[in-house]
């Protein structure tokens, strides 16, 4: 279930054909969940409620055929690996990893073993981008059950059309406004005078309060309090025993696609505008966020291959995109955050973690009768 299958349409701006960030030609998406055990939390044990999620950035050879890329960092508490050469020369290489905020390491050491495999007998590298969000609330983040070979699985699920959302991957075990959350994804495409190019957005969504929370606008969050749908931080919950962490407390990661022949400060300014998606939906980038953002481009696939094998052109012709018609990829960058939000939110199912901490669906009845008594009632699909 995603907004539009509700009737919900975000902004203005066409969608692709998925609505996903795998519109994007050659851009795929994979998963590995993991989910086991209930009761009490045992560390080392369980209950598990984590995973991976990997973006592939396109259909070429990931290991050594970059493609430009910029970053961004709304607020800094959380961890991007690999940005350090993207600033440095605006290049990414490999697939992109995402989970939970104590397996980034392992995460990127699967990647390493990842490209390693597939490129034998060199002198090969890898700095790769791996992203997180803190799942501790529902999991048993400090037992470690991520491993390489999660990222093998997610790697060799990666598929484009349809991406699966809500508790899967690296949202298996992700909290959003106090509802439950994780993974969401859309699109957009801009119009012919603009280029006609693809933006796609994906996020992995573990952020925010309630009572922040606005959908098209709309107050959704104040309007179903936590009198109604119990918050997993509530400790007046009977079901969900009280945490240490405040309501709100989390990060969210955004990854941000497009086919434009963008340069790398361009990139920095479409992944810039993710947080004002974030930001129409309620989120503050707080103190104790990680709101970290990458845009990749991959309408300059003429790039030299990583090696340390000489490269015979000494010049490589490239295409800029003309900063007069970025205006229209900065509409659908902030879009398409903010519709994948909610399809996180309205993709996610109920769970229940360790010590039978309840994070609870945003319930789509009281969504579409709140959006209807604020003047956005469903759209025919």
């Amino acid at each position: 279930m995603r907004a539009r299958d509700l009737g919900i349409v975000i902004g203005r701006g066409r969608p692709g054909s998925n609505n996903a960030i795998t519109d994007v030609a050659g851009v795929r998406v994979g998963h590995a969940t993991i989910a086991r055990g209930n009761g009490p939390l045992v560390v080392g044990e369980g209950p598990v409620r984590t995973g991976v999620t990997m973006i592939v950035p396109h259909d070429g050879d990931i290991w050594t055929e970059p493609v430009f890329a910029g970053s961004h960092r709304l607020n800094g508490n959380g961890e991007l690996t690999g940005l350090e050469w993207i600033r440095e020369a605006g290049h990414l290489t490999g697939p992109i990893g995402i989970t939970n905020t104590h397996s980034v390491g392992v995460v990127r050491d699967g990647i390493i073993r990842s490209a390693v495999r597939t490129v034998p007998g060199t002198s090969y590298w890898a700095l790769p981008v791996v992203g997180e969000t803190w799942d501790g609330l529902l999991n048993d983040i400090d037992g470690f059950h991520v491993t390489a070979d999660h990222v093998d699985e997610a790697l060799a699920a990666a598929a484009g059309g349809a991406v699966e959302e809500g508790g899967v991957g690296g949202g298996t075990g992700m909290v959003c406004h106090e509802f439950k959350g994780g993974i969401g994804s859309a699109s957009r495409v801009v119009d012919a005078a603009s280029g006609g190019f693809t933006v796609g957005v994906l996020v992995q969504a573990n952020y925010g309060r309630r009572d922040w929370l606005r959908i098209d606008g709309v107050p959704v969050g104040e309007a179903i309090p936590i009198d109604e749908v119990p918050s997993p931080y509530d400790p007046d919950d009977d079901e969900s025993p009280p945490t240490e962490a405040p309501p709100g407390s989390g990060s969210i990661i955004v990854i941000v696609a497009t086919d434009a022949p963008l340069l790398p400060h361009q990139c920095e300014r479409l992944a810039q505008r993710a947080g004002l998606g974030i930001a129409r939906m309620g989120g503050t980038g707080a103190h104790s966020s990680g709101d970290l953002f990458l845009c990749f481009a991959t309408g300059n696939r003429t790039l030299p291959r990583t090696s340390f094998k000489v490269d015979p052109r000494v010049t490589v012709d490239l295409q800029a995109l003309n900063d007069f018609a970025i205006g229209a990829l900065f509409d659908a960058t902030i879009e398409a955050t903010e519709e994948a939000i909610v399809n996180a939110l309205v993709g996610a199912a109920t769970m229940t973690g360790r010590d039978g901490i309840t994070a609870h669906a945003l319930p789509h009845d009281r969504l579409l009768e709140t959006m209807a008594r604020f003047g956005r009632p469903a759209q025919a699909p």
